[in-house]
């Protein structure tokens, strides 16, 4: 049988990054929280918190924060029906759930999906941000529960579901446009004009780039591995970027962002992958997110 009284002290430490928060989440003493784990991590024979500041855990120690939070979401629905199964020496630990989201659906439309589903359900979120085509391997590596990714080929023991396209525009200030494309989007105004990246694995750009010129020229690059940041470089004519349409839409209407080629954007489809196993527990979670992506993605073709 699991050994849930180590598992939880597991999750604790993981949660909260040091045995001392995670005696007084648990209501033990740090050396009953240390005992639990070695005790575990014994039975197992390697370890599943790598110790230091904060503590995080170990890859297998991550699959068993996923089991622990499948466990809690099940007993969350059983105390509803029978709350008097409730513990007696206080409250029980909430609820954490790991998913992964690509930055810029969390700035656009993601905090749509789960505000409800954290009101209601009282579940927190430990929210992992990465590019949309990397998402998928945090759920891969059992690291988070569920991801929205860019990925269409199913992750192994994952349930998938298309959600829509995030619409991207390229976009610059007017000045930056004067001074780089006044003779149009060539290959050559592209290779001298900085263009802004997410980090080295952002390919928004590139992508865009390819379809319109059919190739890939080599473009100066700032990286800045923030949405709002990414928006505000734009305006302030450092670089010139694709910028989803919900966050530029009405930039471009009072004229601070031109839209430098209309009528050629660029779709992101994205999916919601989930583990097969927590899927039916986390249903309402996966409902908000697609009535969500419906309401502002663009509809697949």
């Amino acid at each position: 049988m699991i050994d849930y009284g180590g598992l939880r002290a597991v999750g604790a430490v993981v949660q909260t990054g040091s045995f001392e928060k995670a005696a007084k989440l648990l209501h033990v003493t740090p050396s009953a929280v240390s005992q639990r784990v070695k005790a575990l991590e014994d039975r197992l024979g390697f370890f599943v918190i790598q110790r230091g500041t904060p503590c995080i855990a170990t890859e297998k120690g991550e699959w068993l924060c996923r089991h622990l939070e499948q466990v809690g979401l099940l007993e969350q629905a059983l105390l509803a029906q029978l709350p008097g199964l409730a513990r007696d020496d206080g409250p029980s630990p909430r609820v954490t759930l790991h998913i992964a989201v690509n930055a810029d659906s969390l700035a656009t439309w993601f905090l749509d999906a789960v505000a409800q589903y954290t009101r209601e359900t009282g579940v927190l979120l430990d929210v992992t941000v990465d590019e949309e085509g990397r998402t998928a391997d945090w759920l891969a590596h059992g690291r988070v529960i569920a991801a929205v990714t860019s990925r269409e080929q199913p992750v192994s023991g994952c349930r998938r579901i298309p959600l829509g396209a995030l619409r991207y525009l390229a976009n610059a200030s007017p000045d930056f446009a004067q001074g780089y494309f006044a003779e149009g989007l060539t290959e050559a105004a592209f290779t001298r004009a900085p263009v802004l990246a997410f980090n080295r694995h952002d390919t928004l750009q590139s992508t865009w780039l390819k379809a319109l010129l059919k190739t890939e020229p080599d473009c100066p690059t700032h990286c800045l591995p923030s949405t709002n940041a990414f928006l505000d470089a734009c305006l302030a004519g450092i670089g010139w970027c694709m910028n989803p349409v919900l966050l530029a839409q009405s930039h471009i209407a009072s004229g601070a962002l031109i839209d430098l080629a209309p009528g050629r954007p660029l779709d992101m489809p994205l999916y919601w992958q989930v583990n097969r196993l927590a899927a039916d527990l986390i249903a309402p979670l996966t409902r908000a997110v697609t009535a969500a992506a419906k309401r502002k993605l663009t509809e697949l073709l």
